[in-house]
């Protein structure tokens, strides 16, 4: 994937064969998941999810800055408050809920590409807003990723990190970006972030967490205000309750629809969907439910979305890893045009998608995938000679970046990987990794989501 440059080499992202799973359930016939008592339902009805990692505020840099340490459950009220709070932004009407919204799955309420703030509220962002669901286990960001198999673990590549550039360590490090972007809640520092959080009705709740000499120093308050906001985005059942119908099919309380099963077995198959090679879809050997992600960062190619204003001056581009808004990888090519794989789980309750909003539904994103190869005048522009202009979004000089595993990686006029009824398929699949699945043959209540 990085040929062109200077990184050492790096072996491929596994496929999902490679990993040391419980089950992968596309070796498995229909009949044997439906029939046979030893089926993957069974065989992973006791998984459990994967957990938290333990909290930064437990570490050194954090609790020597407090006279008594804080209890968790007092910051995580404390996190949600402020989570609402839109007198944290600049403008005053927008809070980290505003794009952030709890009725979609900590995602984006509407189709906006990308959404708005800054002082007035009228400043477009220049990125798609991901979910905060199932980001527990984000591992920090690491050029060569190597998992935990011993002899067996390979070289992932660039993989972890929050934000779609993996830039921020961990979660309160993510909230302080979009605090003081100018594009988001355009706060002008830290201090300013603490000042607001003093003016606050929770202000006295605050310090009672705190400590009442919090707010002398705004550094350290604001510190911990950004702390609580990771603790509240750590609370299992708002951010990763394990709810959909694929988590009930795992606890062996349901089966999938034929079709869904199809879809599943294309979502795993190698030679045609390859979807599990990044959005792992297996249970683990520990016995944790998958995020659907390996948190890998990876250049798609996706096409230039012009509905984004930045997109207007023709010699932008948001190159990720490499920037403009990641900075310690500037000038480090081998990492221009990589996000960061987000989680598929409640992908079917978004309106846009990948790291621009380029697309506006799931249909779309599967044919993109398999079809930006074999019909790239489908999906990119043509130049005044009327010759496509593939991978419009990326330099010429990057384009060895490009992930060519299948189904990318054939041919113009070559048969896609997938068929039309494959697509239709893997898209059922998806739609069962969405929270809150109630399971229409009970009588009217939702199934047990209780952790393992």
């Amino acid at each position: 994937m990085f040929s062109k440059f200077s990184l050492p080499p790096i072996r491929p992202r596994r496929s999902r064969l490679q990993y040391p799973l419980f089950v992968v359930a596309a070796v498995f016939t229909l009949g044997t998941l439906y029939g046979c008592k030893d089926s993957v339902a069974s065989q992973t009805a006791a998984a459990r999810p994967a957990a938290a990692s333990q909290p930064a505020w437990k570490k050194a840099d954090y609790a020597p800055t407090l006279k008594t340490q804080p209890k968790v459950a007092d910051m995580a009220a404390l996190g949600k408050l402020m989570f609402y709070d839109v007198s944290l932004s600049g403008s005053g009407k927008v809070s980290c809920a505003t794009c952030h919204s709890a009725d979609h799955a900590y995602g984006p309420p509407n189709n906006l590409p990308v959404q708005m703030g800054g002082k007035d509220g009228n400043l477009a962002g220049t990125r798609a807003v991901p979910s905060l669901r199932y980001l527990q286990t984000v591992p920090n960001f690491s050029e060569h990723f190597f998992d935990d198999d011993g002899d067996d673990s390979v070289d992932a590549g660039p993989t972890g990190g929050h934000n779609w550039d993996g830039r921020a360590r961990n979660v309160h490090e993510q909230a302080r970006i979009p605090l003081l972007a100018v594009n988001e809640m355009a706060n002008a520092s830290p201090a300013d972030v603490a000042a607001k959080v003093a003016r606050a009705p929770y202000a006295g709740q605050f310090k009672k967490v705190f400590g009442d000499d919090i707010f002398n120093d705004p550094e350290n308050a604001f510190k911990w205000a950004t702390m609580a906001l990771e603790i509240f985005q750590e609370t299992p059942t708002e951010f990763y309750p394990y709810s959909s119908k694929y988590d009930a099919f795992l606890r062996h309380q349901i089966k999938l629809s034929p079709q869904e099963m199809r879809g599943l077995q294309v979502f795993n198959d190698e030679d045609k969907g390859n979807c599990a090679s990044c959005h792992i879809s297996a249970v683990t050997e520990n016995g944790a439910f998958p995020n659907f992600s390996d948190f890998g960062l990876i250049a798609l190619g996706v096409p230039r979305n012009m509905k984004i204003p930045a997109n207007a001056d023709a010699a932008h581009f948001d190159m990720g890893a490499c920037g403009p808004d990641r900075t310690d990888l500037k000038g480090r090519g081998e990492f221009c045009g990589l996000f960061r794989t987000p989680s598929l789980r409640n992908v079917a309750t978004r309106k846009v998608f990948m790291h621009n909003g380029e697309f506006t539904s799931l249909e779309q994103v599967v044919r993109f995938y398999n079809e930006r190869d074999t019909n790239p005048g489908k999906w990119y522009p043509r130049g005044k000679d009327g010759k496509v202009i593939t991978h419009n979004d990326l330099p010429d000089q990057y384009k060895d970046n490009l992930n060519q595993d299948p189904p990318f990686g054939r041919k113009p006029g070559q048969k896609p990987a997938m068929s039309e009824v494959d697509i239709r398929d893997v898209v059922a699949f998806m739609k069962t990794l969405t929270d809150g699945y109630t399971d229409p043959v009970q009588a009217g209540g939702k199934l047990k989501t209780a952790h393992k």
